[in-house]
């Protein structure tokens, strides 16, 4: 069973996984799923405590990125973590396309040692991935068939 900190933090990474995911479609570019993860993350983190201040003042300095580190995923191919460049030789960034396979992987991360958080949120490490398929009109969750609702964890390591 999760304790109460730990639903709320899966809670929350798993809404921002769900509304990142209803927004892939052609033409999207990784970069507005980026800051949209970033701020939807932001906010969460001001709700539970975790951060204090504006959102808009926290993201200007990054502060998010103590527990969020890293991208909202990768392309997917021949390899789990593919190589392909994010932007075309001119430097633009590649919009999504048709066909393309993504990670969405939106986490958060609290170090035990991390006095600045709330205590029952330390130790704390969540990240909900899922594997995304690019179609002609939105996307196919490729990874639908993995149980990620609290509920379904909580049956599945009771």
């Amino acid at each position: 069973r999760f304790s109460k900190a730990q639903r709320e933090l899966y809670s929350l990474v798993l809404r921002v996984n769900k509304e990142i995911i209803s927004r892939i479609r052609p033409g999207v570019l990784r970069t507005d799923l980026q800051k949209r993860a970033e701020k939807l993350l932001c906010r969460g983190l001001v709700e539970l405590g975790i951060l204090q201040g504006s959102v808009k003042k926290l993201l200007k300095k990054n502060a998010h990125k103590k527990y969020y580190p890293h991208g909202i995923g990768h392309w997917m191919g021949l390899d789990v973590h593919d190589a392909c460049p994010y932007k075309d030789k001119r430097g633009r960034e590649i919009p999504l396309q048709a066909g393309m396979v993504l990670t969405i992987e939106p986490g958060i991360y609290i170090d035990k040692e991390d006095r600045d958080a709330l205590k029952k949120f330390r130790g704390i490490g969540i990240r909900i991935e899922d594997d995304i398929l690019v179609t002609e009109n939105g996307y196919e969750n490729l990874s639908k068939m993995i149980k990620k609702e609290l509920k379904d964890i909580e049956i599945l390591s009771s």
